[in-house]
């Protein structure tokens, strides 16, 4: 234990009047403000087709949200090409933000082109800044958006991600027609069971896509809606983590291990098992290079496990929880899951989405610098949206009222000098 590394985490709740609540959306953002894109507006899918990933439910407008004067603007997809209001009111797109560009692949939602609901085969490139701005100011934004059609990028639930001047898109799947729980003709769905890397080019008119080259491991990249995070690993280098996901090859549970992804390959860690926080959620990457120890914090979400006064609980319906628990890589390259004593303040956070502070000391692939933080207590960022449940268990009762898109946002701190927890 290094005296350095000493630090824990708080959460305040905020509520910004009016703004309603998302999940499994993309966001990037510009001087303080968020440029939200797509997701749901409701709470956990329901499990009939004819009722579940509702066009109601879609996303279909561009939202802007200032976290400091709690302040928002929102402007309709509908200026924008059928091709990209389609994409961009899907769920469970893949994005990231390079510099002012925030690239989108993939989603899934209802196509009114193709008549049913599919796994959009686009790439999207949005200009942040100006989009923001041509939000709040009421102007046009059209040129803003470009997207290109590749098969490649028909992938929800998966993540986009970049280790240097390459992007990673990290599993998923390509999901077309309405879900259906029990394996019913209403659908098909296969895994990318992948990691498919690439460059992008873009002069800021057009981009185009170079150098593909795509890993396959049907036993090990087998993984949906779950979290990759930015590493630095312990030889200094960037690096990701695949953490858990779902499902496994032959029993419909989650991972418990992980797969580390660097500019060398791949490597599955079975001598590390992750038992919380197991669906996609909120995440904060905390790198201390003095300790040579990368620290990824979870934020609720689902999971096959839970403690319950101190006892691990297994629950294999995959509830819903609260719970908070960082994973910690040394020096060594050994990883330790530890629960931390605090708690969401409801069952939330699955498909919800940690938005850093641009301003503070950070790596290139994002991982916030923990030794920069020297005060007491340090504003990281915020959560925001989610889902909310109304109880662990929901999915076999869901009527579409027992959960529902969380609508306040959670200003994250780090604690130094605290117990290291």
């Amino acid at each position: 234990m290094h005296a350095q590394n000493n630090f824990s985490i708080a959460l305040e709740t905020e509520a910004i009047s009016g703004l309603g609540g998302l999940q499994s959306y993309a966001f990037g953002q510009s001087n303080g403000k968020w440029l939200i894109i797509g997701g749901r507006q409701d709470g956990l899918h329901r499990r009939q087709p004819w009722a579940t990933f509702d066009a109601a439910g879609n996303n279909n407008q561009l939202l802007v949200v200032d976290p400091i004067s709690k302040q928002f603007w929102t402007a309709p997809l509908s200026t924008l090409s059928v091709g990209l209001q389609e994409q961009l009111s899907s769920t469970n797109m893949e994005f990231h933000q390079e510099g002012n560009y925030l690239y989108i692949i993939g989603g899934y939602g209802y196509s009114n082109t193709a008549n049913d609901h599919i796994t959009y085969p686009n790439i999207t490139a949005v200009k942040v800044s100006e989009t923001i701005d041509a939000v709040i100011n009421n102007t046009s934004f059209t040129s803003y958006f470009r997207q290109q059609n590749n098969t490649a990028f028909a992938v929800t639930g998966g993540h986009l991600s970049k280790i240097y001047d390459t992007f990673y898109l990290v599993g998923g799947q390509k999901f077309d027609g309405r879900y259906n729980p029990m394996g019913g003709p209403t659908y098909t769905q296969t895994y990318t069971n992948a990691i498919r890397s690439f460059q992008i080019v873009d002069d800021g008119t057009t981009f185009s896509i170079t150098n593909m080259n795509v890993v396959t491991d049907a036993a090990n990249l087998h993984r949906r809606d779950y979290n990759v995070t930015p590493q630095i690993m312990p030889n200094g280098q960037e690096g990701l983590t695949a953490f858990s996901g779902v499902f496994q090859v032959n029993a419909d549970l989650p991972f418990l291990n992980c797969v580390n992804i660097d500019s060398n390959g791949y490597t599955v860690n079975n001598d590390f098992w992750q038992y919380y926080n197991h669906y996609h959620c909120a995440t904060v990457p905390l790198y201390s290079e003095a300790a040579n120890e990368m620290h990824s914090v979870f934020f609720g979400g689902i999971a096959q496990y839970y403690d319950s006064l101190g006892v691990l609980v297994q629950d294999n319906n995959v509830p819903f929880v609260k719970t908070v628990a960082r994973v910690t890589r040394t020096a060594n390259d050994s990883m330790k899951e530890y629960k931390m004593p605090l708690e969401l303040p409801y069952y939330l956070g699955a498909s919800a989405e940690f938005i850093p502070l641009q301003n503070q000391a950070m790596f290139e692939n994002g991982v916030l610098k923990l030794d920069s933080l020297t005060a007491d207590t340090t504003l990281i960022g915020y959560i925001f949206g989610g889902i909310k449940s109304s109880a662990k268990n929901i999915f076999w009762i869901n009527t579409g009222v027992e959960s529902e898109a969380y609508d306040d946002i959670i200003k994250v701190y780090v604690l130094k000098n605290a117990p290291f927890s």
